[in-house]
């Protein structure tokens, strides 16, 4: 029968009190389909139109106050002349700016593991 080989624990850093808690990735889906937007300088109005949904929604939705559907955000993206993948590769890279110093730990820790076993 083989041995089990014991890995260290990780050591991660205490998170500091005033790093809060992780952004939310529908606020962030929602600041991002905000600037889309704003750069192509249309009101909510005509976006929910062009997606098919209500002004209200939209509105919603930016505030990251609504957990939309991924058909929903597909909708809203093609309204904005964007793909699925555009926006979560840019919520995505805003989720890894806001966590940088908490992933860089992980990340580094799970490469190691990765490694070893």
């Amino acid at each position: 029968m083989a041995e089990i080989a014991r890995l260290p624990r990780l050591q991660h850093p205490p998170r500091r009190p005033q790093d809060g808690p992780e952004p939310l990735w529908r606020h962030l889906l929602g600041d991002l389909l905000r600037r889309r937007r704003h750069e192509r300088d249309e009101t909510l109005t005509e976006t929910a139109e062009q997606a098919g949904v209500s002004p209200q929604y939209l509105s919603e939705v930016e505030r990251g106050l609504k957990e939309p559907s991924s058909e929903m955000i597909a909708a809203i993206a093609g309204a904005l002349d964007t793909t699925l993948i555009e926006l979560t590769s840019g919520v995505a890279d805003e989720l890894r700016t806001a966590a940088a110093p908490a992933s860089a730990t992980v990340s580094a820790g799970r490469g190691a593991l990765a490694l070893a076993a």
